[in-house]
């Protein structure tokens, strides 16, 4: 080892594209030159540069051969037998010598930590190539005089508990205990220590491990992202003195892959209430405290406190961290841009680590001494105890469990090397099923499912044959359930497989019963085919296997992971086509889009177990993903921005809530705590306060509308109904809307006041009144009668305003007026008006419990008759007429763009001037220019008139709308539609003709115009 072997040895590894960034067509935002690793934020360019012992480039130069196994097609490529070299043999080398060693991953999930430490097929990891590398020395072992014993254990962290993964039997309460040595420190009482002869009953406690791994986090919720992982191998070295006293090397070589380290993250989301963390992140977010605190150490003088008691994880990593060990740490790495921001944290996270100072010792000691110390201490607890144990300190109880945790090592210590083989094999045997080899038979000639995990490792692990006849799929293996899943989500009686022979049926039990098949919720019996998709519950996900004769060997079952699972079931959402649909003159940014996605097929199985977790705890709270579009709010349109929020709903009160994607992972945290605790003493004791179900009711953006403001400038007003959508473009309400520019007395701008160029506004006074008159249609208050809506908005560089709130009322008078006086008409002022929008934004307000309503109630007759359906669709007709009518100004104004331009090139073919103004004064203009600005003149006065005709069309749809309302709010009129309708025939045809006189005066007009032009 070099002199520095006691500082903790970092490096980095990055992955190759998974699917899904393929998909997407992701950058690579990760380069490595040597032990330098670069980092390229995607959006600024900006690179930041990290050193560390090894950087390992494993995104791509390699090929995969015949076997599966990957090989290296350049230098640069690290393939899993590289990394071993440089890493795993590091780690034998030093248990050897018998320090304690410690190799653990850290990085984001699906980044690639089980890869590196595990491996995938015939791809093996760091884990698997030490023990097999550790017996191939042992077995060479020709030496009489020493005796070479290693141990295997295995345990998961996770919610702060502990849970041996070589015990079948269900997990006690509360988890296994630590306990701490004066000179070994930290341990886990009671955890299962096996004795192993080599490499292939390692390999079997591993599969062993995995499957109670999988299982429980099939009943706990806990998937492998969000749990710890610990194999522990305790390599003793017993040697024979020439005496006949032994001596014993001893070294724990701990391989440790973490939780996903996103999930730190998520603890005290910004603007969330409840900022404590969850007990499911406190092991990550305290080994980052103790990371910075022993960095912190390194490099200063001062004494600094590491928090190692603050969590579980911490404790058992004492010694690997700071402590007595040669330590190893792998950043695993994802290359992906969208990734960029917890890629980055993990290298800064890795740059932190390798300050770290260890302190390893050889742990050597006579055999002879060891059994010694323990009787001793044993006779200072007996004498302890018969004296009633210590004052004020340990409880009798505690005295006793010390001294039957001393006898048993000490009993383990008498046993041979032998004895304590022979024992395990014993215990092996007892706990293998004898049906194990007719089993596997069975799924050769039978269908099947296997379980789909977010981790690989733990991936077709659990499998369930179906036979002829009827199987039934449950919670509990009670009455006729034949297949047992502990789920979130899963009924007492969730699904029914029917199995005639030739063909598989799948049927939901119950309607709430949640059942998908490749990506469709099932409501009746369906047809299983070979290599379908199914979900049950909130998350468990299984692969169907057909019959022999329906399997190919081209199959490619690998492709169907969990990424596929989660991709197909967010398409079948809906999602894709909600993120494609741009909102009026919003336009698609794919980069935006990508990530929205991303973040949308990750929250999708946290959002099912929420609901899962919501029912079972009986909260009545539904969760539901919305994608946000920033252009709802952007005055310039431009805006292309969008991002995943969860939509929450009281299913009880109707109360509504937003919360950023961010808040609901730390509140799905809290949740999963919350479940856990429930689950161990099946009480549910949560005040109010720190319910993360529960929230105070807040306002809520409903919709918004873009008003164009460019016609201000030419003096004309803005009178009209505008639509407000909401971010799915679904109407919310109709606003009817008047900019309205006057004198200084606040008198409306007469015909004659009308601006043909608005250059001429420049350093002149501008008046302008914003009038809301009324709102339609407000579906937030039709749905609930305790609501309100306030607009709210903000005008050029007004502070952000907002109307009185109305109450209970789906249609009403606003009568909001809002004045804007500005002393002098600047060019920014100009700008805005030329190439910005007015943003009115509608939101909604709740009250919490029964309030009275004192700014309006809600009318007894609201709702519309399904009768005046009719009228509705007539109103319809005229919204379309409206919308041509603004494509033939939109067209006309493209015409006086056209005319300006003309006039501007004729100008500039003028010869040069010294002194253009005065000369202008005295000399009489070119025809050019006089035919050009007459022209302009002439289409100006052409637009005066249309808008003034077009006056009269928007006050006969006002006055429409307005008998629409008489009628929805006069009961008499109800019982005579007849009239109604005929007065709405009538309106509908003057309005019709009235229109079309004013388009066909509009183009003979301009037609005029033009050809006056050209001659």
């Amino acid at each position: 080892m070099p002199s520095n072997s006691d500082s903790v040895k970092v490096a980095v590894r990055v992955r190759p594209f998974n699917q899904r960034e393929r998909n997407a067509g992701s950058s690579c935002v990760i380069s490595m030159n040597g032990n330098s690793t670069t980092i390229t934020d995607p959006n600024s360019g900006q690179e930041k540069t990290f050193s560390f012992d090894q950087s390992y480039w494993s995104h791509d130069g390699f090929t995969e051969d015949t076997d599966g196994v990957y090989k290296p097609q350049s230098d640069q490529y690290a393939d899993q037998w590289r990394v071993f070299s440089d890493l795993g043999k590091g780690v034998l080398d030093n248990a050897w010598q018998g320090y304690n060693a410690a190799l653990f991953a850290y990085g984001q999930t699906g980044s690639g930590k089980s890869y590196s430490m595990i491996g995938y097929g015939p791809n093996k990891g760091i884990v698997p190539i030490t023990c097999e590398e550790l017996f191939k020395v042992i077995e060479s072992n020709k030496d009489k005089d020493k005796q070479l014993q290693v141990s295997f254990s295995m345990l998961e962290i996770y919610n702060e508990k502990v849970r041996d993964l070589l015990v079948k039997s269900k997990a006690e309460t509360g988890g296994l205990k630590i306990r701490q040595d004066q000179k070994t420190g930290f341990y886990v009482e009671g955890l299962k220590h096996v004795p192993v002869r080599n490499y292939k009953e390692i390999e079997k406690l591993m599969e062993q491990g995995t499957v109670n791994r999988t299982t429980a986090s099939t009943n706990m919720n806990a998937t492998s992202s969000r749990s710890h992982m610990v194999i522990t191998i305790r390599f003793n070295q017993v040697i024979m003195g020439a005496d006949g006293k032994s001596n014993t090397r001893s070294s724990d070589i701990n391989l440790v892959d973490l939780a996903g380290s996103e999930r730190s993250s998520s603890t005290g989301a910004t603007g969330d209430r409840l900022r404590e963390g969850s007990a499911i992140n406190q092991s990550l977010s305290t080994l980052g405290n103790v990371i910075s605190a022993l960095a912190d150490q390194a490099t200063s003088k001062k004494k600094v406190i590491v928090p190692y008691r603050n969590s579980v994880l911490t404790m058992l990593l004492q010694s690997a961290l700071g402590g007595n060990s040669r330590t190893i740490m792998i950043a695993a790495l994802s290359p992906a841009a969208i990734n960029y921001d917890e890629t980055l944290s993990t290298l800064r996270y890795a740059d932190r680590a390798k300050r770290i100072q260890n302190k390893a010792v050889v742990n050597e000691s006579p055999t002879e001494r060891l059994i010694r110390e323990l009787k001793e201490e044993n006779a200072r607890l007996l004498s302890m105890l018969s004296k009633g144990g210590k004052k004020g300190a340990d409880s009798s109880e505690e005295l006793q469990r010390m001294l039957q945790d001393n006898e048993r090592r000490m009993s383990e210590m008498n046993l041979s090397w032998e004895q304590r083989l022979e024992k395990a094999r014993k215990e092996w045997e007892k706990s293998i099923s004898t049906g194990d080899d007719q089993k596997s038979h069975e799924f050769e000639r039978k269908p099947y499912i296997t379980n789909i995990n977010e981790d690989p490792q733990l991936s077709g692990i659990i499998k369930h044959c179906f036979n002829k006849g009827k199987t039934v799929i449950g919670k509990t293996k009670t009455g006729d359930v034949n297949v047992q899943l502990r789920g979130l989500g899963i009924h007492q009686r969730h699904a029914i497989i029917h199995h005639d022979g030739s063909k598989l049926y799948i049927e939901p039990v119950e309607k709430s019963a949640l059942v998908f098949v490749s990506g469709h919720r099932l409501k009746e019996k369906y047809c299983l085919s070979h290599l379908d998709r199914i979900r049950l519950g909130s998350s468990c996900l299984f692969l169907y296997i057909g019959l022999p004769q329906e399997r190919s060997s081209s199959d490619q079952q690998e492709q169907y992971n969990y990424d596929y699972f989660m991709m197909e079931l967010a398409e079948h959402e809906g999602v894709t086509v909600d993120l494609q649909t741009p909102r009026g003159t919003e336009t698609i940014d794919e980069a935006s889009t990508e990530r929205a996605f991303q973040e949308y097929v990750t929250l999708l199985p946290l959002l099912s177990e929420a609901n899962a977790i919501s029912d079972e705890l009986s909260k009545n709270v539904r969760f539901d993903a919305e994608i946000k579009s920033e252009a709802s709010h952007d005055p310039t349109g431009k805006a292309t921005g969008r991002e995943v929020i969860v939509r929450v709903t009281d299913t009880k009160t109707k109360k509504i809530w937003m919360w950023p994607h961010d808040k609901f992972l730390h509140r799905k945290d809290l949740m999963d705590d919350l479940y856990s605790q429930f689950m161990e003493d099946n009480s549910l004791k949560v005040d109010k306060d720190k319910d993360p179900f529960w929230d105070p009711v807040e306002d809520i953006f409903l919709g918004s509308c873009h008003i164009l403001l460019q016609t201000l400038s030419y003096g004309l007003e803005i009178d009209e109904h505008f639509t407000l959508h909401n971010y799915h473009g679904k109407e919310e309400a109709v606003m009817h809307v008047q900019l309205l520019p006057c004198d200084a007395k606040g008198n409306l701008l007469s015909e004659d006041d009308s601006i043909y160029e608005p250059n001429e506004l420049l350093g002149q006074p501008f008046h302008l009144s914003l009038v809301l008159s009324q709102y339609m249609g407000v579906r937030w208050n039709k749905e609930d009668k305790t609501r309100g809506v306030y607009c709210r908005y903000k005008f050029f560089d007004s502070k952000v305003l907002s109307t009185d709130t109305l109450w209970s009322k789906s249609s009403a008078e606003v009568n909001y007026k809002k004045d804007f006086v500005y002393r002098k008409f600047t060019e920014d002022f100009l700008h805005y008006l030329s190439s910005q929008s007015l943003v009115l934004e509608l939101w909604g307000k709740q009250v919490d419990g029964v309030t009275e309503l004192t700014n309006g109630h809600a009318n007894g007759n609201v709702d519309e008759d399904s009768d005046m359906l009719k009228m509705t669709h007539q109103m319809e007709y005229l919204k379309d007429e409206c919308e041509d009518l603004k494509k033939e100004n939109f067209k006309l104004k493209k015409t006086v763009d056209t005319q300006k331009q003309a006039l501007e090139m004729s100008r500039a073919k003028q010869p040069r001037r010294s002194s253009i103004v005065e000369v202008d004064k005295k000399r009489p203009q070119t025809e050019v220019p006089n035919k050009a600005v007459g022209l302009d003149v002439d289409l100006a006065k052409a637009l005066k008139v249309f808008f003034k005709d077009v006056r009269g069309v928007q006050q006969q749809v006002k006055e429409m709308r307005q008998q629409v309302m008489e009628v929805n709010q006069d009961s008499r009129q109800n019982g005579n539609l007849k009239i109604a309708l005929e007065k709405q025939d009538k309106g509908l045809h003057d309005i019709d003709n009235h229109l079309a006189t004013c388009v066909q005066n509009l183009k003979q007009t301009v037609a005029t115009t033009l050809r006056k032009g050209k001659s």
